[in-house]
């Protein structure tokens, strides 16, 4: 039965898909730059033949997590020696499958288009390193390639706490120790706590869900060690403001304090289509942590200036904006002027931004195409 899907997945990397959609009723559906596409001449999958296919990838304690919640994530080894984080759950009273394409390595950050500055976040020796985005927006591939530039450049014991393990690191100057919550370890707070009893110089976060994940990421940070997570969240702003609504309100202002002295950058990112058809290319946020945005962290009243801060610190700190990332990538050619505006937080602000850097205010001439 795997014989079966792993054609259906090598039909997948071959077409460039990033996802895998298994319905009942449909044939398997490919998300392809940014679109679902559904594979011609090919059957609708039978409910009892994904229901097999799901039941041969998870172990037993997955068995039982899928018996009890009715979804479960994993990871799956395919025979090919390729890997794929797969959502399995239940919809209408059949099983659905959906299976992110793993690539085989993991990607140097030369190859993510992403600013130098963020590279610089891997030199960090302490403090705390998000990257947000919504769901498929390249937060893993961008740690995973952080983590490997830390892996590779210095020694260092890193831990990893995932949910399920996605990219799988082989020693290089670091120790790499990658535990999976449900396999390795109960919670994701459980194994935050036990890894600080573990000598780690580095601790990534797949994800901070919940209250406990996300106060002792914090305390992670704030005793010397340099933490990397992600959030869903689509910007520095809604980041900051996410992780102090997760506290009490007696605790918030505290909260507010700590994460002005530990936060080192957030990097939000959206995945656009290039315009070259060649796949999909980041549109980035950078906030790093200056004295100017600490103060506007601990003061509720002014956490909206984030942006501002963002915005007036491209030069002197490395940040960009949302808007100034977009319209780089038109001046470069590689995204249309629509999907920019299209993928802008505000279309309206980003129009006039564009119209004001192309007009010479505040910067070059552009071409809209």
């Amino acid at each position: 039965m795997n014989e079966i899907f792993d054609k259906v997945l090598q039909a997948a990397r071959k077409l460039g898909a990033s996802d895998v959609h298994l319905k009942v009723g449909l044939p398997p559906v490919f998300r392809i730059r940014g679109v679902l596409r559904t594979l011609k001449d090919v059957p609708p999958v039978h409910g009892d033949v994904i229901m097999t296919f799901a039941l041969n990838v998870m172990n037993e304690l997955q068995h039982e997590r899928f018996a009890r919640e009715l979804q479960v994530d994993l990871a799956y080894d395919a025979a090919d020696g390729n890997r794929y984080r797969v959502n399995v759950f239940r919809q209408r009273g059949e099983t659905g499958m959906v299976l992110r394409i793993i690539p085989s390595d993991i990607p140097p950050f030369e190859r993510l288009n992403l600013p130098d500055r963020v590279r610089q976040l891997a030199g960090e020796h302490r403090g705390l390193v998000l990257v947000t985005g919504v769901t498929g927006s390249g937060k893993s591939t961008s740690l995973a390639s952080l983590l490997d530039v830390v892996n590779r450049e210095r020694a260092a014991h890193i831990v990893t706490v995932e949910d399920p393990i996605e990219y799988v690191f082989t020693d290089r100057r670091s120790v790499v120790n990658q535990r999976e919550v449900g396999l390795d370890a109960n919670t994701f707070a459980d194994a935050l706590r036990a890894a600080l009893r573990q000598d780690p110089d580095v601790i990534l976060v797949g994800e901070m869900r919940d209250f406990e994940t996300i106060r002792t990421a914090l305390l992670a940070a704030e005793t010397g060690h340099l933490v990397f997570s992600t959030l869903h969240t689509i910007d520095a702003k809604e980041t900051v403001h996410r992780i102090i609504q997760m506290f009490p309100a007696d605790e918030q202002n505290a909260i507010r304090i700590q994460l002005a002295s530990i936060l080192r950058a957030v990097v939000s990112q959206r995945l656009l289509p290039r315009v070259d058809g060649r796949g999909m290319i980041p549109a980035v946020e950078v906030l790093i942590n200056t004295p100017r945005v600490r103060s506007l962290i601990e003061d509720p009243a002014r956490t909206g200036e984030i942006i501002d801060a963002i915005k007036d610190g491209k030069h002197p700190y490395g940040m960009i904006s949302f808007d100034q990332s977009l319209t780089e990538l038109v001046q470069r050619k590689l995204i249309t002027y629509e999907t920019a505006l299209s993928a802008a937080t505000n279309p309206e602000d980003f129009a006039l931004y564009f119209r004001g850097v192309s007009s010479g205010t505040d910067g070059p001439e552009l071409e809209i195409e």
